[in-house]
């Protein structure tokens, strides 16, 4: 195991205990200001994710997006690959799909313009420490080579770390909308 591998790895540790215990006070409408930030952006086509575990919940502010544009959640595709998305709406039929995650029962796949990001701790700088597989940052790297992508994580305030082991790989966040505020990075 490398030295970035072992502190990713205990940064994940500690940012999952973070999250759970955020998780466990969290407040009624977490996805407030999330929603309000993508009332700016009527019609973009965007992409959401459906929480695991202790996860914030974007599906509120997904649902009222659905009704001005394109709204999608992450599909993996296998190891080593940037992820798809496929088309969602509140009442779609879901299934099981890789990690827990919901999929949409049928593929209708497009690209975001917006990827609302899930994650495990953030920092003031746009730095997000997420599961390990590199799936968004392949993504995002694969999507900003095409055209303007806005990645935006979201997340509990309590998420909010410093010092993230950070490699050049690693993709920035645009944005962090948490449960109490709105963090934007040059």
């Amino acid at each position: 195991m490398t030295d970035m591998t072992e502190r990713k790895a205990q940064a994940r540790k500690a940012a999952f205990a973070r999250r759970k215990a955020a998780h466990a006070s969290a407040g009624p409408g977490p996805a407030g200001l999330l929603s309000e930030v993508l009332a700016g952006h009527r019609g973009v086509p965007l992409s959401g994710y459906v929480p695991i575990r202790t996860e914030i919940d974007p599906l509120p502010a997904m649902a009222e997006a659905a009704a001005w544009g394109p709204v999608g959640v992450p599909v993996i595709q296998g190891a080593g690959l940037p992820l798809k998305f496929s088309r969602w709406s509140p009442d779609c039929e879901m299934i099981d799909g890789p990690f827990g995650a919901q999929i949409p029962a049928r593929d209708a796949f497009f690209e975001p313009e917006i990827l609302i990001v899930p994650l495990v701790a953030f920092d003031s700088k746009g730095g997000r420490l997420g599961y390990g597989g590199g799936f968004y940052d392949r993504t995002l790297e694969l999507l900003r080579s095409k055209r303007a992508t806005l990645a935006v994580g979201f997340a509990y305030d309590g998420q909010e770390t410093t010092g993230l082991p950070m490699e050049p790989t690693d993709q920035p966040l645009d944005m962090v909308i948490t449960d109490r505020r709105v963090l934007t990075f040059p």
